[in-house]
């Protein structure tokens, strides 16, 4: 998301440029309606990573603190990718299906709202 200055001459050092982060990317990933988490994740990734990899490796050393997280059924989940629906392919890079860096994931879990439905 690009950043607007308030004045024309401004000449900040960006310092979330991707060429900062020693090959990764950021990506961001968020779980709609669970406000046990206040804002996405965000994890350093290398561009290859398969999506597998972020899904059974990755999101759980922070979603699986959530009480709802063992019930997820992953084949009902539906995911947005920086706004817009998003299918992922568990065994193709996060590069290769557009996830770049600073890209935000979400995924929705239909039968699931939240710790004792706190997201509704």
């Amino acid at each position: 998301m690009p950043v607007q200055a308030i004045t024309p001459d401004y000449a900040g050092d960006i310092k979330d440029r991707v060429e900062n982060f020693h090959g990764n990317q950021i990506v961001y990933v968020g779980w709609d309606h669970h406000l046990m988490f206040c804002a996405a994740f965000a994890y350093p990734l290398p561009p290859e990573t398969p999506f597998r990899t972020l899904l059974e490796e990755v999101m759980p050393e922070g979603f699986s603190l959530h009480p709802e997280w063992d019930r997820i059924d992953w084949d009902q989940a539906t995911w947005l990718l920086d706004g817009e629906p998003f299918t992922p392919q568990l065994d193709v890079a996060l590069k290769d299906q557009g996830v770049g860096h600073k890209s935000l994931l979400r995924f929705q879990t239909p039968n699931l709202k939240g710790y004792q439905d706190a997201g509704v």
